[in-house]
This record gives structure tokens, C-alpha cells and sequence, in this order.
């Protein structure tokens, strides 16, 4: 397998599993969020396959991947150890985890590529990735305020929200 193949598989497992989190999480506003990024991961895949064929695709904008280890691969549903339902936090933080793992795959996969159209088509993928992992943690950190917050003013200054 070749890293075209591997980067295609990688997004399609990345569409299976984050539709997969959607069903799961069908009844909650995971359910959008998950169906997006699902949306999102198809998309690279068939960026990524026109350019192995050897056709005209489009790095577009819009926003709602042998020897590299898959970062969807052999991975259990959400679920944490201490819960038996994730709560929306632990989903954002996992999904965060997530789209780093693939920046960092794809950095990899960039340095590796020889080609100027391969390269340009794995900056497109590092930078769709890290608009996703910017998302998730801006998500993360508004919704961290309402844990840390101390209603009273003895326990100390706290950043302004």
C-alpha cells in the first residue's frame, strides 16, 4: 500500500468511525458534530483519490487520512472506563486527540512525499485538520469554564471569560 492508499483509507475509516459516534449519539447535539466531520473525512478521501487517478480535483476551503500506524484503526467505540454514557466534554476531547493524531500523520506523510503536487496536497490536508483540532479546542476550553468555575471570589483570580 502506498501512502495515496493509506491517506484514503485513513479518511474513509475516519468517515466510518465518525458516523459510527453519530449513531451512537443520535439523541444529543454530538449527533451534528459527528455527521459533519464524517462529511468532511469522505470529502479528503475523494480529493485524495482523484489526485491517485490522476484527475482534477479541488483543494477547496469549505470546512463544516505500510509504515504509518491509522489512527481510526482497531478503534472501540467513545465509551470511558468511568462512565457508561461519554459526556459532550469527554467527546470534544477525544475528537481533539483524534485530529492531532492525523496533523501529525499528515506532516509525516509530507515530509515523505516527493512530488510538489503531493506535498500540496498534504498541506491542504494539515491545514484542514488543524482548522478541525482549533474547532474542538476552542469548544473544549469554553466548555472546561463552566468545570473550573469557583463561584466564590476567596479562590483566587481567574481568567476573564
Amino acid at each position: 500500500m502506498d501512502y495515496l492508499e493509506f491517506a484514503i483509507q485513513m479518511e474513509l475509516d475516519g468517515e466510518k468511525y465518525y458516523l459510527e459516534q453519530a449513531e451512537q449519539n443520535k439523541d444529543t447535539a454530538l449527533y451534528k458534530v459527528f455527521t459533519l466531520l464524517a462529511k468532511d473525512e469522505k470529502k479528503h478521501a475523494d480529493i485524495v483519490r482523484n489526485y491517485a487517478n490522476a484527475t482534477n480535483y479541488e483543494l477547496s476551503e469549505e470546512n463544516a487520512f505500510t509504515e504509518f500506524e491509522n489512527v481510526f484503526s482497531k478503534q472501540g467505540d467513545f465509551k470511558l472506563e468511568l462512565k457508561e454514557v461519554p459526556d459532550q466534554l469527554d467527546a470534544y476531547r477525544l475528537a481533539l486527540s483524534k485530529e492531532q493524531e492525523s496533523i501529525d500523520l499528515y506532516k509525516k506523510m509530507h515530509e515523505e512525499v516527493e512530488d510538489e503536487k503531493g506535498k500540496a496536497l498534504f498541506a491542504y490536508l494539515i491545514k484542514q485538520e488543524e482548522y478541525h483540532y482549533q474547532i474542538f479546542d476552542n469548544v473544549v476550553q469554553h466548555l472546561r469554564k463552566a468545570e473550573d468555575w469557583v463561584e466564590d471570589a476567596e479562590f483566587g483570580v481567574r481568567d476573564t471569560y
